[in-house]
């Protein structure tokens, strides 16, 4: 019979189950049989040690929480029973000699790889040879779309495909939020995968093409190109105009050809999003291997949804490669806190619904499972939202933990192909490839439509090792264009940026 319980660490004294345990049902761990005291769905907690009052409860090997009540074995523990340590800012110490033992050595399957890029004259490679419309302001979406319409007839060559972004942002805003926002649209701009772009402007928004210019920096301006609305006079001209201008980008753009690239140059953004009570024994640690190998052949991983941190931060913090990094950790974390605290909200408010329903009980129980797509390469870097990877390695960026903000500030990144956990399901897509692995089997198989891979053969008894490899290959055939993420058959039109603060 197969084993309906699983312990992650040995010193845990709350374990998986890994089907539903009906009230009554005796199910064995090892040698010890335990009695379920009430029913415990696929995913959710038994306690299977005694836990007192106000004692830790523990999974991972951590802290998830603590016992609200005295709990018997056998107990169900989520929301009823289980709740959050999480307060305040904190002090830390940088102690790197807890951080796990990196040996790059172990992770070899990607040495010497290559994928077939698009080499881009900054020496990046993109994975996709797409234009991209992108608008500087809200107000000109309806014509960055009625170009995109009129310029798919120059969709030929090696072109991917041309796409416009529309969003609200761009006018009426000020401070830390604009500068957001022209970060991030700067950002896009010089993405790798946009072989050109057409930087679309009204002519009167706060958000100015000259300083939009200024921060976007030099480029190649037969590739992007510019245009304001109000300066183009005539009925119907702008989208006339606009699309005259994609023209000449896709003469320039469209026999670029794909050539080997080192697997070095491979930008993997690292997001979870409905997360369930298998995410952190299949889904992140496959994501993490994944990122362990990639780092071992020269490669970059960033992740982020820094509340999703919360709780598992010293297993980044001592990770850092030197103090500097560790002090740029401790402010992302406690600089987001005071973001959470500025607008009178916990720092533990979280997980969602559909979290809880999949069996994750409090913030630290999802963080410790989040964490974990990380792998335990060492920290290199520490982005603000809206910068550009610079380092290779592993990369902590700022940015919250909602899936449609996170993996459009992963792309903003540098990110070539958003890397999304999920043991609920969704069917979103951001600017970039945005491949979905499944925590279980049930969810690969009920929403195939939207599903890329599935973790869920870890619980199926197929080894990590044959698992990544496979995962990796999907990996290599989607930057190679071999193959194509779900996602990229749905509509990613949409951008969404991190906004907090005053719209006038």
């Amino acid at each position: 019979m197969a084993a309906k319980l699983f312990q992650i660490q040995p010193q845990d004294n709350a374990a998986v189950a890994l089907s539903d345990i009906a009230a009554g049902e005796t199910v064995t761990l090892g040698d010890t049989s335990y009695t379920a005291q009430a029913a415990i769905p696929a995913g959710h907690k038994m306690a299977i040690r005694p836990i007192h009052m106000g004692e830790d409860v523990l999974k991972y090997g951590f802290p998830i929480g603590t016992a609200r009540r005295d709990i018997a074995v056998g107990e169900h523990l989520h929301t009823d029973t289980v709740k959050s340590k999480l307060g305040n800012l904190l002090e830390y110490r940088y102690e790197p000699e807890k951080a796990p033992r990196w040996v790059p050595a172990q992770y070899s399957y990607l040495r010497g790889k290559t994928f077939d890029g698009y080499a881009r004259p900054d020496g990046r490679a993109g994975i996709r040879n797409e234009i991209w419309i992108i608008p500087m302001v809200g107000c000109v979406n309806a014509i960055a779309q009625a170009i995109e319409k009129r310029a798919q007839e120059y969709r030929t060559g090696t072109i991917d495909g041309i796409y416009a972004y529309g969003h609200p942002y761009g006018c009426s805003q000020l401070g830390g939020d604009m500068t957001n926002t022209q970060k991030y649209l700067a950002a896009l701009v010089r993405h790798p995968n946009a072989g050109g772009v057409l930087v679309l402007g009204l002519g009167c928004e706060n958000n100015e093409m000259a300083q939009m210019r200024d921060l976007i920096g030099s480029v190649d301006e037969r590739r992007v190109k510019f245009l304001l609305c109000q300066e183009v006079e005539g009925r119907n001209q702008v989208g006339l105009q606009g699309a005259r201008l994609v023209a000449e980008i896709a003469r320039e753009v469209r026999d670029i050809p794909r050539t080997p690239q080192p697997v070095s140059k491979l930008v993997l953004g690292l997001k979870c999003g409905g997360s369930d009570g298998f995410s952190g024994i299949t889904a992140n640690p496959l994501v993490g291997e994944a990122c362990n190998e990639l780092v071992a052949a020269g490669g970059t991983g960033i992740l982020t949804e820094v509340p999703e941190m919360f709780g598992a931060e010293t297993l980044l913090m001592n990770r850092a490669k030197d103090e500097r990094v560790f002090e740029d950790t401790v402010q992302l974390i406690n600089g987001f806190k005071e973001y959470f605290m500025r607008h009178g909200e916990k720092v533990d408010e979280n997980p969602s619904p559909g979290n809880k329903a999949g069996g994750i009980t409090t913030l630290e129980d999802k963080s410790l499972g989040c964490v974990q797509k990380g792998g335990i390469a060492p920290v290199m870097d520490v982005l603000a939202y809206g910068d550009v990877a610079q380092e290779k390695g592993l990369l902590l960026l700022c940015a919250p933990g909602n899936d449609l903000v996170a993996s459009n500030a992963l792309a903003a990144a540098g990110a070539h192909i958003v890397l999304f956990t999920t043991g609920r399901g969704t069917p979103f897509a951001c600017p970039v490839p945005t491949v979905k692995i499944a925590s279980n089997p049930h969810l690969a198989q009920y929403k195939a439509g939207w599903i890329d891979f599935s973790a869920g053969r870890l619980l199926e008894g197929e080894t990590m090792k044959e698992v990544t490899a496979d995962f990796l290959d999907l990996l290599l055939a989607i930057a190679s264009g071999r193959a194509h993420a779900k996602s990229e058959a749905l509509d990613k039109h949409d951008l969404a940026i991190f906004k907090d603060g005053v719209t006038l």
